[in-house]
């Protein structure tokens, strides 16, 4: 199965040569990458998020395969949703389902459902794939949409993940993987009241308290898309061995718009 772009001209440039020099224009020089067990970056159409994602992707090495799990924006689909076959067009190019890994997952945690509905319209891993493909021609990844909220699933769903990221003796495999949280923070309040909302949530991030933020994104009502997706991410990165999060950029889209009074956050942040 091909999976066609649902946001391309929207979100970000359909044209090949626009968006490659775009998503280039939010990375950095090339310089020492470090080895990252995972991150959390945002999926806003470019020009509101761009540099923030960049800045993500530009500190970080990007291996031949990543896991991208993302929230269920449209509510279709089944609420565990993976893509374990196929590929995915943008205008950069197909990229492939690492459908072993994908298989392994599944195996894993039985609860994923195979579903390419879920993901047919979703933006939230879509908008990642050009940055990965420009800093890692190539590279394979599995694509997994969230669409639950239960702190027990997503955390049975980090556990696997670990598991697969480490070979039989419990060391890190060579063959890495770099999990990636696909999130937007708070949505549609002004600015001053978001950055109050998204720092509580951003701080259970770097403490790696994956429990913390479920509880403070649910008891403040804060609007987080894809804090399902980030439990399930550090709960995997912490049984990887991680140990520190950084929060490499933060903005909202009243940065780029002007408009004050009605924003969204936007956090990159990276686990090692």
């Amino acid at each position: 199965m091909l999976r066609q772009p649902a946001v391309a001209g929207r979100f970000y440039s359909a044209d090949p040569a626009v968006l490659r020099r775009d998503v280039e224009s939010y990375l950095s020089p090339p310089e020492d990458r470090q080895h990252a067990i995972a991150c959390m970056v945002p999926h806003a159409g470019y020009i509101y998020s761009g540099q923030v994602a960049g800045a993500v992707f530009s500190r970080i090495e990007i291996p031949d395969r990543c896991v991208v799990l993302c929230p269920n924006h449209t509510g279709r689909g089944h609420p565990l949703a993976i893509m374990d076959e196929g590929e995915w067009k943008t205008p950069l190019g197909d990229i492939a389902i690492d459908s072993e890994l994908a298989a392994q997952i599944i195996n894993k945690f039985p609860a994923l459902v195979p579903d390419a509905a879920a993901h047919q319209s979703e933006h939230a891993i879509e908008v990642e794939l050009p940055f990965l493909q420009v800093l890692r021609p190539g590279m394979t990844f599995v694509p997994i949409a969230i669409g639950t909220s239960r702190l027990m699933l997503l955390e049975k769903l980090g556990e696997a993940l670990a598991t697969l990221v480490k070979d039989d003796t419990g060391n890190q495999s060579e063959r890495s993987v770099l999990i990636i949280a696909s999130s937007d923070m708070n949505h549609y309040e002004d600015d001053a009241s978001t950055r109050v909302k998204d720092r509580k949530a951003i701080d259970k991030i770097l403490a790696l308290d994956p429990p913390g933020l479920h509880e403070t994104v649910l008891r403040e009502s804060i609007s987080m898309c894809g804090f399902g997706p980030a439990v399930a991410m550090l709960t995997a990165a912490k049984r990887l061995g991680g140990t520190c999060a950084e929060l490499v950029q933060y903005a909202t889209s009243g940065d780029v718009s002007g408009d004050r009074n009605m924003v969204v956050g936007y956090a990159g942040i990276v686990v090692t």
